[in-house]
């Protein structure tokens, strides 16, 4: 026990650099916080008053009503898309064996390992030429890039983990493949189908760099809002751009902790099943 609790000088060095990492995100956060809700700061350890006028400030400058409903909306379509195609999508490649399943798998995974940057700005392009980008349209296709494959991958474990002598039983029971589908297979799929969606719904709401190359005034999405108000042309209070940084990071913490109440982060490492050898 003494052994665990007192290892080598490895142990110590890594915990170092973690702790010393942890210490420097609190102090990053803890200041965009205490700036949101300060009057003055020059050179004190705490500024001279607190209000929350920044945050009203906030909310109607930068018409944070409106871009809360567009990452909803937004939200809600990538979520509904991309489960309807990935949940059917992965009973697929779980069930069937065909030529050339590893090289779809491989594709699979290639919009969510490669930086969005390197695919987003060709498909912006597209959607730009067909008249698309800048709309509402645009940004729920764009999002439906990495979305799509990313719940295929998270459904096709817990597809795996059906057994088939179930669905099996159905048939000879006279079932179709639409009460098949409706009656045996999603309810069994439902902690599947949550923890994808909920998964789905943080990485949308986070996701930046797609967003931001097919968005328009009237379509952007919080994350998106936030980096025109920190960047964009004009003079505005660092309090003002810190309250909306606060807000979004409110929001994206609500949004992880629901997914981690229904998600456990080990059901998402898959291993391949070998199959018997004939």
């Amino acid at each position: 026990m003494n052994r665990r609790l007192f290892a080598g000088p490895g142990a110590w060095l890594i915990w170092a650099v973690v702790g010393f990492f942890l210490l420097n995100l609190a102090g990053l956060i803890g200041e965009v916080i205490v700036n949101s809700l300060g009057t003055r700061w020059f050179d004190t350890w705490l500024p001279q008053g607190f209000t929350f006028k920044w945050y009203s400030g906030a909310w109607d400058e930068f018409a944070l009503s409106h871009v809360l409903i567009v990452t909803f909306e937004v939200a809600v379509a990538v979520i509904a898309i991309s489960l309807a195609v990935g949940v059917p999508a992965a009973y697929a490649l779980a069930r069937r064996q065909f030529p050339g399943k590893r090289a779809v798998m491989l594709l699979l995974l290639l919009p969510l390992v490669l930086p969005p940057l390197t695919y987003g700005i060709p498909f912006a392009t597209v959607l730009y030429e067909v008249k698309v980008a800048g709309t509402l349209s645009g940004v729920i296709l764009a999002n439906l890039v990495p979305a799509i494959p990313f719940v295929i991958l998270v459904m096709t474990p817990f597809v795996e983990q059906i057994d088939p002598n179930v669905e099996s039983a159905a048939r000879m029971c006279g079932a179709s493949t639409r009460k098949l589908m409706t009656r045996v297979l999603v309810p069994l799929l439902i902690p599947g189908i949550l923890a994808a969606g909920l998964l789905v719904l943080v990485r949308t709401v986070a996701m930046f760099e797609l967003t931001f190359l097919t968005s328009g005034p009237d379509s952007q999405t919080l994350v998106v809002a936030l980096y025109n108000a920190a960047f964009a042309a004009g003079i505005r209070a660092d309090q003002s751009i810190d309250a909306m940084a606060v807000l979004y990071m409110l929001t994206t913490l609500l949004l992880l902790v629901i997914a981690l109440r229904f998600v456990n982060p080990t059901q998402l490492v898959s291993r391949v099943r070998e199959e018997p050898t004939k």
